[in-house]
């Protein structure tokens, strides 16, 4: 049948496409369609994204999903090269800083120690040791902070090309119109019907619609605790440049910032009400985030703002994490979404996992299980103290 594939995914970005990828180079035979609403990602959370790649999570499950995903990117222009082009995603290994008062220290080196039994290569700097990394920087409030030299910052727009190329090389159908519903025959899911009433077939259908997601579950009966939110991100240049290239750092304020090329942006989790919310306001910068940045680096008293977007984070009101895998509430439905800001640093992992799940019916790589859908019902949060 024309309208029909073997397994549908809704949302072409980063991880849809990810997990497209991975269940055709794992050897998966059966025909894949991937649907995506938006054609040139104008307004896709991946491109938005500020392109940090960290392992210093808090959790075991997160750790793991980081560090897979970490080592992919490593070797991610040569992995995912087509007809012999590299797929080039500037990944620059900088590290990631978490700055810390004296009260916070105590808190990253329990942390420090759950990321070094998987081979995490974090360490507990001291208030002076963090001059040696960024030497402009204000300490006197600071005993120390958590550093990843390994971590970074990469290009996601080239990272998500990367997977899109791959994944149609190997027979991957990109369809770019817009999904309203998620099909299904009691509690057997048949497919998606489209905003203009043509209905494709499949057994198998995958959410991974990030911040249009929860909508379309919800569509299907299957509610989860998952909200559009808006995040903003500024680019500004300033007078006197650093003497080096910053690590992704993290004020105690929870207000970050990095290097883009020669210029800098940052961004903070700022209140906000959920929605599809695009906008971004001079004044939040100039009024909130400036006056942060100018205290912890002296450089940046004299910023100007060259640019900002805001983008979309397919936020988890419950616990922040991604939910993966198989829906109890339909057989052949499964998610993926959720992630809170970090689908970015585990697209490889989660593209590996559900490429398992979905041909063998189990994880082999990477045990998911700790994301399922059924923790929320079972009260088995995974609680993640490191969210940026």
């Amino acid at each position: 049948m024309k309208n029909a594939a073997d397994v549908i995914i809704v949302g072409g970005g980063v991880i849809g496409s990810s997990i497209a990828y991975n269940l055709l180079n794992d050897g998966y035979s059966g025909k894949i369609i991937i649907f995506e609403r938006d054609k040139v990602y104008e307004y896709a959370s991946t491109p938005r994204s500020a392109g940090g790649i960290r392992q210093l999570f808090t959790t075991d499950i997160n750790i793991q999903l980081s560090r897979f995903s970490l080592q992919a990117y490593q070797t991610f222009p040569e992995t995912m090269a087509v007809d012999g082009e590299h797929a080039e995603i500037d990944f620059k290994q900088r590290g990631y800083l978490f700055l810390a008062t004296e009260e916070m220290l105590p808190r990253l080196e329990k942390h420090q120690m759950l990321q070094q039994k998987y081979g995490v290569p974090s360490q507990v700097l001291t208030g002076n040791e963090l001059l040696d990394i960024v030497p402009e920087l204000h300490i006197d409030d600071l005993a120390g902070g958590l550093y990843c030299a390994e971590d970074g910052y990469l290009d996601p727009y080239s990272v998500m090309q990367g997977y899109i190329r791959c994944a149609k090389k190997l027979g991957a159908e990109y369809i770019y119109e817009d999904v309203e519903m998620i099909l299904s025959e009691q509690d057997v899911i048949t497919g998606v019907r489209l905003a203009d009433g043509r209905e494709y077939r499949a057994p198998v259908v995958v959410n991974c619609a990030g911040a249009w997601a929860p909508a379309l579950s919800g569509k299907l009966g299957l509610p989860l605790p998952v909200v559009p939110l808006p995040r903003q991100v500024f680019q500004f240049d300033v007078v006197q440049p650093l003497q080096k290239y910053l690590p992704l750092t993290i004020d105690p304020t929870g207000v970050y910032f990095r290097h883009e090329g020669e210029k800098l942006i940052a961004g903070y989790a700022e209140e906000r009400e959920p929605g599809y919310d695009f906008t971004w306001k001079r004044s939040y910068f100039i009024e909130q985030l400036w006056p942060v940045l100018a205290r912890r680096i002296p450089n940046f008293e004299q910023a100007k703002i060259e640019r900002g977007w805001a983008g979309l984070y397919d936020f988890n009101t419950a616990d922040h994490n991604a939910i993966l895998g198989r829906h109890p509430g339909k057989k052949g439905y499964y998610v993926a979404f959720g992630f809170s800001g970090h689908g970015m640093q585990q697209a490889p992992a989660v593209g590996k996992g559900l490429s398992e799940l979905i041909r063998t019916g189990k994880y082999e790589t990477i045990d998911l299980t700790p994301l399922r859908v059924e923790r929320f019902t079972e009260n088995d949060l995974i609680i993640e103290d490191a969210v940026v």
